[in-house]
């Protein structure tokens, strides 16, 4: 598949190296020459130092043999411009990166088409959906939901007094009556584990179970973790992401937001209907414990900066915040995240990267997601007529160690499978494989 970039900044560029692992053939147009440099040093991806809106830049680039335009520039006029002369010159698929709330609103004056678009992904809006699945399910490292959400892929992390350490997988689960759940990949310190039924849990293991939505409570007390009721909510920053966790909580939780511009604070304030907006710096310790920081049930750390968000999710968490969630960008910083004692992490890099993956990959792949920290994607597929994986029982196919089946939905109804299983076409079919797994699954259900 040819791909088109159009801009080599954190999500462009992270999009064009995950396409590039891919072997699709990836161009990345940038007008900065610094970024440009940058990129063509370290990515498998033809670089042009040039401008989205340009016409004569974008047909250098080839986009007459473009299947996917991904315009991600940082201004949103560009990216919708772009996309528009990529619509005009027959582009198949556009993709465009806003910021600006309006330009996503269901009553908004141009539709998306009329915008050149085919997809618009607001980074912002999609790392706070993210937040506020994580608030509702307080016991979780991690939530993704599939199916529209009636599967469940949660993570959790394992504390000392567990009362599934010591066990194997196989036993645990006999032990619970073989209940229609999973536990599809471990993180081991710094390690990512695809487990088999032998395989025994420790303290310190941030195991991911996926299973159906009603299985959830169940799944949090075998693991001997308990929801905490959320109640209050501190969250550090103001930016998009932090406005738009609170504009979703504050009608049924207490919200305060700790801002440290003065201008961006009063406009937070007029714009938040019920949050409590603090002015003030959110790494003082004295300030947080004069605004209540001990009195919280949950601490969002959602600044600009990653380094800021982390050590303050820390004191959080060493002040016994029950709940803690930091916003972490650099991918260097996600795996050691779970070894430091972060509770939970999003990336908005990373939740912005999976949307647009989401996207390209709709024809067999039809869902892909990662989790910060874990060397492992969940792909959501569905095996074609004839494919090897429906000839046989899954005892007999050999599955790679590095990927295993989670669960399969046929007419509607989800099945946690077996060895005895056997995959039909039009099934579909979750599955968790580390990296170098991929092409071997995706030839398994061609």
């Amino acid at each position: 598949m040819n791909i088109l970039i159009v801009g080599a900044g954190e999500i462009g560029f992270h999009l064009a190296k995950r396409l590039s692992e891919e072997k699709h053939n990836v161009t990345v147009l940038e007008k900065n020459p610094e970024k440009a440099r940058y990129a063509e040093e370290h990515l498998d991806a033809l670089v042009m130092v040039g401008s989205g809106s340009s016409v004569e830049d974008l047909k250098n680039a080839n986009i007459d043999q473009t299947d996917v335009f991904a315009c991600l520039s940082n201004s949103d006029e560009v990216n919708l411009l772009s996309c528009r002369l990529a619509q005009k010159l027959n582009v198949p698929h556009k993709i465009a990166r806003v910021r600006n709330p309006e330009y996503t609103r269901l009553d908004f004056i141009l539709s998306p088409f009329e915008m050149g678009a085919d997809l618009l992904i607001h980074p912002e809006r999609e790392t706070a959906d993210a937040i506020v699945r994580l608030i509702h399910q307080s016991s979780a490292t991690g939530v993704v939901e599939i199916e529209g959400g009636e599967i469940q892929l949660l993570g959790i992390r394992l504390e000392q007094k567990s009362p599934v350490l010591g066990k194997t997988l196989g036993e645990l689960w006999q032990e619970q009556g073989n209940i229609a759940a999973r536990v599809v990949a471990i993180k081991r310190k710094e390690l990512t584990l695809i487990p088999r039924g032998n395989e025994i849990l420790v303290a310190g293991d941030q195991i991911f179970v996926i299973c159906e939505k009603k299985l959830l409570p169940t799944i949090v007390h075998i693991t001997g973790k308990e929801d905490v009721s959320i109640q209050n909510i501190m969250i550090l920053g103001g930016g998009l992401v932090g406005q738009f966790v609170a504009e979703t909580l504050e009608d049924n939780i207490n919200v305060k937001v700790i801002e440290s511009r003065s201008d961006k604070s009063e406009k937070i304030a007029n714009a938040l209907k019920k949050t409590l907006v603090i002015h003030g710096d959110g790494t003082d310790v004295d300030l947080l414990a004069t605004e209540g920081i001990l009195d919280m049930d949950a601490f969002i750390a959602a600044t600009g900066d990653d380094e800021t968000n982390i050590i303050c999710a820390l004191i959080a968490r060493h002040l016994k915040v029950p709940r803690t969630i930091a916003l972490v960008n650099k991918t260097e910083y996600l795996p050691i995240t779970p070894t430091i004692g972060m509770d939970a992490v999003v990336s908005k890099k990373l939740i912005t990267v999976n949307s647009i993956l989401r996207f390209i990959r709709k024809s067999t792949l039809e869902n892909v997601d990662s989790i910060p920290g874990l060397d492992a994607e969940i792909i959501e597929i569905i095996p074609q007529k004839g494919s090897r994986i429906t000839r046989h029982p899954l005892k007999n196919l050999h599955f790679r160690p590095s990927a295993i089946l989670g669960s399969v939905t046929r007419n509607n109804k989800v099945i946690i499978p077996t060895g005895e299983t056997q995959i039909e076409a039009g099934d579909r079919v979750v599955v968790f494989a580390l990296p170098k797994a991929i092409a071997d699954v995706e030839k398994l259900f061609k």
